[in-house]
């Protein structure tokens, strides 16, 4: 039967050879039908779209199943469609770009001068305007190196949105001169505000001293961004902060993670995305690269120096008492926090030690360009 189908392009056609078997007129098929033979007519010569009902009741008059009429009337549509349809060729780049990028969500976050997503030519040219580029065919990610669970793996292009988002604050962000002598001589100043969530707040100007733009943005759903290093040339590195974590130890950790990028000029010809790098998400020794590597050890170390940590462990173990917490936190001059963030690390017990996580997202975006939580930068 599949074989014979293929001759007829519609389904009055199949009919018309059903009739011919049987030695049937139209008007005896509309009899056995129990309809009016113009009906029959319109179908068999394509001026009446043939419906479900009619395919069952053809199905029984034949004792052909009611699918085989419906697929044929269906192919017939199909290509009586691409016959008068004009072809559109921005209709496959507009649905890659609604597929790919997280346009309602950047509308909404300011980052598109657009009143909806509806108007679809406004869309299209804030994005050229967003991506700094005048052809779709250019929208590409910035050069980078990703630091995931599967190291390697490229941003996804609502990261790479994060990350121009970035790069367009701090380029009009205005700063002290970069030195790379004055960025390690900031590393005392910025250890001195680790024992308490309120001296946060100084960290956007101790960079800015020595050259850093700080810029904060919200992340977008589903990029899971922590932090990225980047720079606008030579001699203006940017850190870029998420925030996605609201934790004083997350905080700390991701800051000089970021920074040891910078001193270690990391990410000036691929800038450096930090994706999940909440510490307790991951197996380090087997996911990170030599960079990352570096840069975690750094961070380590800045939060809580490793050598008095393992010996606190030593002698603690297995009891890890708040009194304890506070008392060494006390010793090394730290806030608990960054103690009990280094220890769900060490002991890999993710859920302990939560009273101690004070909370500094307020603290910092008061005191430094943030992006997101209900505020939009203006730019230009």
């Amino acid at each position: 039967m599949d074989q014979d189908l293929q001759q007829f392009q519609t389904p009055g056609q199949y009919i018309q050879f059903l009739l011919e078997e049987k030695g049937w007129s139209q008007k005896v098929l509309a009899v056995v039908l129990q309809v009016d033979e113009a009906i029959v007519n319109k179908i068999i010569s394509g001026k009446k779209n043939l419906d479900a009902k009619m395919a069952i009741a053809l199905s029984d008059t034949f004792s052909i199943p009611a699918d085989v009429f419906l697929t044929l009337q269906k192919k017939y549509e199909l290509a009586l469609a691409q016959i008068l349809t004009k072809e559109d060729p921005a209709r496959f780049r507009r649905a890659q770009l609604f597929a790919s990028l997280p346009i309602p969500e950047m509308i909404k976050r300011g980052w598109l001068n657009v009143s909806t997503y509806k108007d679809v030519e406004k869309v299209e040219k804030e994005l050229l305007d967003f991506f700094q580029t005048d052809s779709f065919s250019e929208i590409q990610n910035l050069p980078h190196a990703s630091k995931k669970t599967d190291s390697g793996k490229v941003a996804t292009p609502t990261q790479i949105a994060w990350i121009y988002r970035v790069k367009a604050i701090a380029s009009e962000m205005l700063v002290g001169r970069y030195s790379p002598v004055a960025v390690k001589a900031s590393l005392p100043k910025l250890k001195e505000l680790l024992v308490s969530p309120v001296a946060t707040r100084k960290v956007s100007r101790i960079l800015a001293e020595c050259g850093i733009r700080f810029v904060i943005v919200e992340t977008l759903k589903g990029a899971k961004i922590d932090g990225v290093c980047l720079w606008l040339d030579d001699a203006s590195p940017v850190i870029g902060m998420s925030l996605r974590f609201d934790r004083i130890d997350n905080f700390w950790f991701v800051l000089r993670h970021e920074l040891e990028h910078v001193i270690q000029e990391h990410g000036k010809t691929n800038p450096m995305l930090d994706v999940n790098l909440q510490i307790e998400e991951h197996d380090y020794e087997n996911v990170i690269n030599e960079e990352e590597s570096i840069a975690n050890a750094a961070a380590a170390e800045f939060c809580v120096p490793q050598k008095q940590l393992k010996s606190f462990i030593v002698r603690k173990r297995p009891f890890f008492y708040d009194r304890d917490i506070i008392g060494f936190s006390k010793t090394i001059g730290r806030h608990p926090g960054l103690i009990a963030g280094q220890l769900r690390f060490q002991l890999k017990t993710y859920n302990r030690f939560n009273s101690h996580l004070a909370k500094i997202r307020s603290i910092v975006t008061r005191e430094s360009i943030s992006d997101g939580w209900g505020n939009v930068v203006p730019l230009n």
